[in-house]
Order: C-alpha cells, then sequence, then structure tokens
C-alpha cells in the first residue's frame, strides 16, 4: 500500500512564504495601531509612500542586484507611470467605476507604459557595459523629466485631449489633467494602505518567482560571468532586457500608486536626487537581497521625518546614521552572524550526498572493485 508522507517546503517555498508572512503581519499590527489612534498623523501620511519606495526599491534591485547593471534613471520610469496613473483615474473619473476599480485601471496602465519606456530604453542602452551604462540611464531619466515637462493633457465633453502646448481648446467645463511643468493639480487621492500592501505583496511575487525561474538563473548567469553565459549560447542583451522592463513595469505600477497619493504632483519631483535615493535603498539593503530592500526603504522613508524635529542638524544626523548603518551592514563578523541566524530559521537543503563517504577504488588480488 502506497502512503504518502508530509512533504517538504523546498527553501525557495520557506523563503517566500516567511516574506509574505512578515510583510502580512507588518500590515496587520499598522493597520490594528492605526485604528486604535496610537500612529501619528505624520507616519499615516507616510505609510502609502513607503509601500511605492518599497516597490521602487525591490523592482531596482532586480536590475542592479540580480541583473548586475547599474541603472541611474529609475526614477523616470516611476514619474511614467505616476502621469500615466494620474491621467487614467481623471478620464475614469466620470465612469461610474468605483475608486478601486480606477486605481486597478491607473496601475495596470502605469505599469503597461513604463514597461513599453523600459523596453525601448533598454534595447539600445544594454549593450553598453559599466559606468557608460549608468551615464545613460542617467541621461534617459533626465530626459523623460523634461519631456514630462512639455505635455498638456485634459479632458472635456469632446473627449480627452494631449499636446506639447497648453493650448487644449478645452471648453469651459473641461479639466486639465497635466499641465505642464506645474504637473498634475486637483488629483483626487484614490490611494489607500492597503492598496500599497497588496502590491508589496505583487512585487514580491513577481520578482522572486523570476529570481527562482529558468529565465532568473540565466540572468545571474549573465551577472556572474557575461563571457561564460555567451559561450553556453544565452542571449545575454535578452535576458537583461527582461529584467529592465519587469523593474520597469513595477516602477510604473509603484509610480502610479504614489501619484494617486498626493492632490499636487511636480515633474521635478522624480529628478535625479529621487534615483539616487532609490538607488541608496538597493545598496543599503544589500544588492540581490530583497528583504534588505524592503527594510532599508522602510527606514530611510522614516528617518527624515523622525529627525525633523532637528531642523539645523537633520541632514548631517542622516548622513551620519546611513555611514554607520553602512559600516554595521559590511562588517564581516556581523554578517556572520546574521547568516547563522538565518541557517537556523531557513535550513538549508539537505544534499543527497551529504553525510556518504566517497566511494573509493582498491586493489584486491589484482583487480580494481568499487
Amino acid at each position: 500500500m502506497k502512503t504518502f508522507g508530509k512533504r517538504k517546503l523546498s527553501p525557495y517555498a520557506k523563503d517566500s512564504a516567511i516574506s509574505y508572512g512578515l510583510v502580512t503581519a507588518a500590515f496587520v499590527i499598522v493597520s490594528i495601531l492605526n485604528s486604535m489612534g496610537l500612529v501619528s498623523s505624520s507616519l499615516q501620511g507616510q505609510l502609502v509612500p513607503i509601500c511605492c519606495y518599497i516597490v521602487m526599491a525591490v523592482s531596482l534591485n532586480l536590475v542592479v542586484g540580480i541583473s548586475g547593471e547599474l541603472s541611474l534613471g529609475h526614477a523616470g520610469f516611476m514619474s511614467v507611470g505616476a502621469f500615466t496613473g494620474i491621467v487614467i483615474s481623471g478620464i475614469l473619473e466620470t465612469s461610474g467605476l468605483p475608486d478601486v476599480g480606477r486605481l486597478i485601471a491607473a496601475i495596470l496602465c502605469g505599469a503597461i507604459m513604463a514597461g513599453v519606456f523600459g523596453f525601448l530604453i533598454g534595447i539600445p542602452v544594454l549593450k553598453l557595459r559599466g559606468d557608460y551604462l549608468a551615464i545613460v540611464t542617467l541621461a534617459f531619466g533626465e530626459i523623460i523629466k523634461n519631456f514630462m515637462n512639455i505635455i498638456y493633457a485634459g479632458k472635456d465633453s469632446t473627449g480627452f485631449h494631449l499636446r506639447t502646448n497648453p493650448d487644449l481648446g478645452l471648453e469651459p467645463t473641461g479639466r486639465m489633467l497635466l499641465n505642464g511643468p506645474m504637473g498634475a493639480t486637483q488629483v483626487q487621492r484614490i490611494a489607500s494602505f492597503t492598496a500599497g500592501f497588496i502590491l508589496v505583496l505583487v512585487t514580491l511575487f513577481i520578482v522572486q518567482n523570476l529570481m527562482n525561474s529558468k529565465q532568473g538563473r540565466a540572468i545571474m548567469a549573465c551577472r556572474d560571468n557575461r563571457i561564460a553565459a555567451e559561450s553556453i549560447g544565452l542571449n545575454v542583451t535578452k535576458y537583461k532586457l527582461m529584467a529592465f522592463t519587469v523593474s520597469a513595469a513595477l516602477a510604473g505600477m509603484g509610480g502610479a500608486l504614489f501619484g494617486l497619493n498626493y492632490s499636487t504632483l511636480l515633474p521635478i519631483k522624480f529628478n535625479f536626487n529621487t534615483s539616487v535615493l532609490i538607488l541608496v535603498f538597493v545598496v543599503l539593503g544589500g544588492l540581490g537581497n530583497i528583504w534588505g530592500s524592503i527594510i532599508a526603504a522602510t527606514i530611510l522613508t522614516i528617518l527624515p521625518e523622525a529627525l525633523r524635529q532637528f531642523a539645523d542638524y537633520r541632514m548631517l544626523a542622516y548622513a551620519i546614521v546611513l555611514i554607520l548603518v553602512m559600516i554595521a551592514t559590511y562588517n564581516p563578523f556581523l554578517r556572520s552572524r546574521v547568516m547563522m541566524l538565518r541557517d537556523k530559521i531557513i535550513p538549508k537543503k539537505d544534499k543527497p550526498d551529504e553525510g556518504r563517504k566517497p566511494r573509493t577504488r582498491r586493489k584486491k588480488s589484482g583487480k580494481e572493485v568499487g
């Protein structure tokens, strides 16, 4: 009679389950504290941006940590998603859809538009390497920001209008959705902490499944040794473009949620400093470390507001904290302790030959036996 024992979870499944469980636990705890009035108003206003920055950090880690390429234009894809989401939400405002439906449509359209931009930019960019790639992605990020400065969009009873000059010819009852360098104004805020939590889970699901797929292993093989990957027939540009496009689409999703969290949003918000801030999240959390990106994005979003009472020394204290955390993060002793703790929580998969002595061949009576 055939018996079935308990099936052990793979290390990947355990790691994913722990990730989803901890994110869910954090969401439940914050929601309970918020309902009890124990969360300050300043922290309440940061809950959605924290979720957005977590999505941005995890998505950029897919390029910088998993793919091994340095990108300095991630804020550009965030801006594409943000303003696309605002336009879609504004168009659907009178359609009768509930806020949840409009938010989902805005996030999906933001992801598609940012993914298209990422694909088109990645085709010429990913043929470069090293510092050249970083410089070109920085330039494209600035181009996207300046492109948003000349876009004017509005809607009235005759339909949707999109031009590069402010003369849209709108009816008196029409509404301006994008106003060039003035950005988006009078945006209906439909983003919520719950939507941010779900978006973080979706991002983790996509990135972790991609990392542990055949394509993800090919991406990491191209990162580790490009020449060896090419020698076994891997199309390096194809796999790096895949990671770049998925990262841009996820950035567009985070940008759409971010844009619909504010009543006014300017294109200058998505400048070079924002790209560097997202890169700091990734580097501080550890390249390729998804949980590190989540923790770093959360702490570094809250920290500037927590230090606001020290107005004169706020940025100085912020810089000192960054330096201390970097020293602690890359300390060999602390890293070994953290890895030991991680191995206790998530034990390594038993190897089939572990604990088995290697077979040796010895001569007996002139014949070789195993």
